[in-house]
């Protein structure tokens, strides 16, 4: 007589094979963010190593020197690569039934109606629980650092084993909002939480992230910050962007970035942030062995049960942290 455990187990082997690419989509199309990346083939497989490295190229050259004639030429060798290195971080969700559930639906149908309910969970809340760690400051155990590690409220941090500190040329971009003022880096630039002014400092933090024609491509917005953009865009022209209803979110623009919502519970119910995104220097690198990938099944020794275990390995990356940008209300 089969077991209907083996069953169980076969049931799920065939269908996570023909759903193994469903549920790693299912986690990038969840999140405009992680779409957009993928889009610009930005999350990218690797196949070991004790760390993640991301190759950097300082920003200026030390040699570079004006001169005259027979003047000394300065041929010092400039250190002008380094690595941004960032740990492996894992994952990983469970299909599993108990023997009484598995007795209770034998039959064939009534298996592949178990399998199915039990992917759709295992699908939703990879994708729910990812979206929530890209935005993260990384501070649980063993989450991705997200968001909030790579872009700071002040620039500052180690990101990638670089001290900000220390090593200025890898601060983010920052803009604060505090008590009604606007400030970049210390200037004012206006007098109140207003459509006008929070335009104002947009414009001025896409200004400071542009280095031409690398620019922002992606601004995400709390609730109230998103709110705010587009209630005053009411009496202009809206402008859709085209790139993000093909792919399946709503947007507006600024200037050339998307404009989009996420209350991602990482912001807070009354936060007021805006990441400012150039996701051509984002990765998100994923193990080859671990993209949301099936282990064997597990039978534990003191429970009538079967586990199928599917795993994943990776990280948020960023290669060029000037080039992005945090807006937010340091008063919430």
């Amino acid at each position: 007589m089969a077991s209907p455990n083996a069953t169980f187990t076969e049931m799920v082997t065939t269908t996570l094979r023909n759903h193994k690419r469903k549920l790693a989509d299912n986690v990038t199309n969840h999140n405009a963010l992680l779409r957009l990346m993928k889009e610009r083939g930005n999350i990218k497989k690797e196949g070991g190593g004790y760390e993640i490295a991301v190759p950097l190229s300082y920003p200026e050259n030390d040699t570079y020197q004006r001169y005259s004639g027979g003047d000394t030429l300065n041929i010092a060798q400039s250190d002008v690569l380094t690595a941004a290195k960032y740990d492996w971080k894992q994952a990983a969700v469970h299909v599993t039934a108990t023997g009484r559930e598995l007795k209770q639906n034998k039959g064939t149908e009534k298996l592949i109606d178990l399998v199915e309910a039990r992917l759709e969970v295992a699908f939703a809340t990879a994708a729910n629980t990812m979206s929530v760690d890209i935005y993260s400051s990384g501070a649980l155990t063993n989450q991705v650092g997200g968001l909030a590690h790579i872009i700071t409220a002040d620039g500052t941090g180690t990101v990638g084993g670089i001290d900000a500190s220390t090593y200025t040329w890898w601060k983010n971009k920052f803009q604060e909002i505090t008590g009604g003022e606007v400030a970049q880096d210390g200037a004012l630039v206006g007098t109140a939480l207003t459509f006008a002014n929070l335009k104002a400092a947009m414009r001025s933090l896409y200004t400071a992230t542009t280095r031409h024609p690398d620019h922002v491509d992606l601004i995400t917005a709390s609730n109230d910050m998103y709110s705010l953009y587009v209630n005053g865009l009411t009496d202009y022209q809206r402008y859709a962007s085209a790139d993000m209803a093909k792919l399946g979110f709503q947007a507006v623009m600024f200037d050339k970035a998307s404009v989009i919502h996420d209350n991602n519970t990482n912001f807070g119910t009354n936060a007021e942030i805006m990441y400012f995104l150039n996701t051509k220097h984002l990765y998100m690198i994923v193990h080859e062995d671990a993209d949301w990938d099936q282990d064997e099944e597990k039978a534990p020794i003191n429970q009538d049960a079967v586990v199928i275990p599917i795993y994943w390995m990776g990280n948020m990356c960023c290669a060029n942290r000037s080039l992005q940008g945090k807006l937010h209300d340091i008063a919430t």
